[in-house]
């Protein structure tokens, strides 16, 4: 069966009955992925964004920019032109963007573990935060995590809300070691410079639709 990400089943939330079916069909069948949260198409404005909050540094972002508009200069077809225009918009909207928010004081990077899978609900769902930090006294580390995700148009709360809540699974599989701090375990729409924490989802702020959603889509299979 199909490796499903979160897209996936945001997209599939909106589809109609008829169109569920052939989705959950397609499921069966093999298909090679692209690498990149959100796919290749925005890995530019999301690997920037990234390292942008690891460091800490805004002229990241805007030395992206410059990157992407020389491109654009130079790309030949309005697809490629197209692509690295709206990275770069994207990119804009972070230029002044204070990833202070995002996590604790003197946080601490730590390695991703895990492969990117994560067997959930029976599906083995793609989990690619880009950072995994903790924080805290030694002995009583807590752990977070933020995943920087794009689709156009941006995601519905409740949709972003579905990365939060899998990112929480993850590192409750991943890191058991440490105790997670829902504050931190963060899901930002870059498109629209929005976010959600499993806190929200926990405080019944957000609601939490992932379990209901996998279980509307093993109707079909």
């Amino acid at each position: 069966m199909k490796k499903l990400s979160i897209k996936d089943l945001a997209d599939f939330r909106s589809k109609s009955e008829k169109s569920k079916r052939t989705f959950a069909a397609s499921l069966q069948k093999e298909k090679t992925e692209k690498g990149g949260t959100g796919g290749d198409y925005w890995v530019s404005c999301v690997s920037a964004i990234a390292g942008a909050s690891k460091a800490n540094d805004l002229q990241l972002i805007v030395d992206k920019i410059g990157e992407l508009e020389a491109w654009r200069k130079e790309a030949e077809h309005k697809i490629t032109k197209d692509m690295y225009q709206r990275n770069a918009n994207i990119l804009r909207g972070f230029e002044k963007y204070d990833f202070k928010r995002l996590q604790p004081a003197k946080a601490t990077d730590v390695k991703n573990k895990k492969t990117g899978l994560l067997s959930f609900k029976g599906f083995d769902i793609k989990v690619r935060p880009q950072r995994v930090f903790t924080f805290g006294k030694e002995g009583e580390l807590e752990i977070g995590a933020i995943w920087f995700v794009a689709k156009l148009g941006g995601y519905k709360t409740e949709d972003l809300g579905m990365f939060t809540d899998i990112l929480f699974s993850y590192l409750k599989a991943g890191y058991s070691k440490y105790s997670i701090n829902s504050k931190y375990c963060i899901a930002v729409d870059v498109n629209k410079v929005s976010q959600v924490t499993y806190s929200q989802i926990e405080a019944g702020k957000v609601p939490a639709v992932l379990v209901p959603t996998l279980n509307d889509l093993k109707k079909f299979l």
